[in-house]
């Protein structure tokens, strides 16, 4: 896959490429590998996180391998403001940052580049379409590069299309098990707990995943049904069901600080329970947790779940992922469980999702919903499609100007087309 990017960099139009592989994979090492083409060439790279955990983790892991040969590596959250933020940025509009990671901050006016020539998206579901063109207009015709371990419908669909060229880790590093996903009921769920204890006793830990931060009777005056939150599962956690451990709870209202101090305890192994929203989707690689259980799993999408499945199973022992589902499960809800029991592998979990929700636009910006041809079907026809696309660049590339009589046709149909697409950027 290394060369398959190697020659998009080196093409004379700019590289729209899908790196794709399971958490853990190797995905964030090709990226910076990838990025030393363009610092050779004396451009910069902005690799962008959705959180300042993950965007930290990236820096450091960069500044560890790739600075002792020379490349000049920075970070930029929200968080870094003043004096400091304004040196970072001088020196970035000078040429004397080469990678620069970051988070949304990244997307900011003031942030200038001297000379922007690759643009890395982690965790690409994260960022909206329009912050995505945002970054790619900080530079001239930069090329691109998302990674993911779920691909989101929309993607699929233009990956489908050709719009994204598609490059696969299919496999993890020597060693790690695939993780064992279990569903239980919510009146099932002191057995999931007592499950978890033993891998508790065999000194590993445990995250539990809940939907909500505080009480949703709180919050809408008792009109929804019981929904279980962080704060009072938290508490429950510590005081109740695994008392004498470490428990520790993480939510986007957490302080910074506090929230640091939570995870830098997990990963020493002090704290051997976390209580958390989806807030830990994406982070740090803790190889010692063996157990993720996720409480009201119907109430989350199917990337998440894949996503909150992978902060587990980083060692060599089994590890497991327990989603538990309260009693009001629609139609949906139940296909989304039953894809996460079924398969663990990333692109199904996105071919799935996309028969579910749809592809999103092509020519716009929705990242879900239902595109509809007349006869084909975006999950069912896949590999027809693909072979039409095939069928497209070879007579592309025999035919560039569709100037063979048996090519006509096909020349009318698509400045027709082009004249519709115009309409529509247009907004006629």
């Amino acid at each position: 896959m290394l060369a398959e990017i190697e020659a998009d960099l080196g093409a004379p139009w700019p590289m729209a490429r899908l790196l794709q592989g399971d958490v853990g994979s190797g995905k964030t090492l090709v990226a910076l590998l990838s990025s030393l083409l363009p610092v050779a060439a004396g451009a910069q790279v902005a690799f962008a996180a959705p959180t300042e955990l993950l965007a930290r983790q990236h820096a450091e892991n960069a500044a560890r391998l790739l600075e002792p040969v020379g490349v000049r590596v920075a970070f930029l959250s929200g968080a870094v403001t003043g004096e400091p933020r304004q040196l970072l940025l001088a020196a970035l509009g000078a040429g004397e940052v080469d990678i620069l990671f970051g988070t949304h901050a990244l997307f900011s006016g003031d942030v200038a580049f001297r000379r922007l020539g690759l643009v890395v998206v982690d965790e690409q579901h994260k960022f909206g379409v329009r912050q995505r063109m945002a970054m790619l207009a900080k530079g001239e015709a930069p090329d691109l590069l998302l990674m993911t371990a779920t691909p989101i419908p929309r993607t699929l669909a233009l990956t489908a299309f050709g719009d994204l060229e598609v490059s696969t880790i299919r496999t993890l590093p020597p060693g790690r098990l695939p993780v064992a996903t279990h569903l239980a009921r919510q009146a099932n769920a002191a057995k999931v707990y007592h499950r978890v204890r033993e891998e508790l006793d065999r000194g590993r830990q445990a995250y539990f995943v809940y939907p909500v931060i505080g009480s949703v009777e709180e919050a809408d005056g008792g009109a929804s049904p019981p929904v279980k939150d962080a704060e009072s599962a938290f508490r429950r956690l510590r005081d109740e069901i695994y008392p004498g451990l470490a428990v520790a709870l993480i939510h986007s209202r957490v302080p910074e600080e506090e929230k640091e101090r939570a995870m830098a305890g997990f990963v020493a192994g002090h704290v051997r329970v976390l209580a958390a929203t989806s807030v830990v989707e994406v982070g740090v690689d803790v190889a010692n947790a063996a157990c993720m259980v996720v409480e009201h799993a119907e109430r989350f999408g199917l990337s998440t779940l894949h996503q909150l499945r992978g902060r587990v199973g980083r060692g060599t022992a089994q590890s497991y992922a327990f989603l538990v589902y309260g009693d009001e499960l629609t139609p949906e809800g139940v296909e989304r469980l039953k894809i996460m029991k079924e398969t663990t592998d990333g692109f199904r979990i996105a071919e799935r999702d996309l028969a579910l929700r749809g592809p999103g636009e092509l020519l716009g910006v929705r990242q879900s919903g239902f595109l509809r041809f007349h006869v084909a079907d975006l999950s069912r026809d896949a590999d027809a499609l693909l072979s039409a696309r095939d069928e497209a660049r070879r007579i592309l590339s025999e035919d560039p100007g569709f100037l063979r009589p048996e090519h006509a046709t096909m020349a009318k149909a698509l400045a027709e087309s082009a004249g519709t697409a115009d309409a529509v950027l247009a907004g006629g």
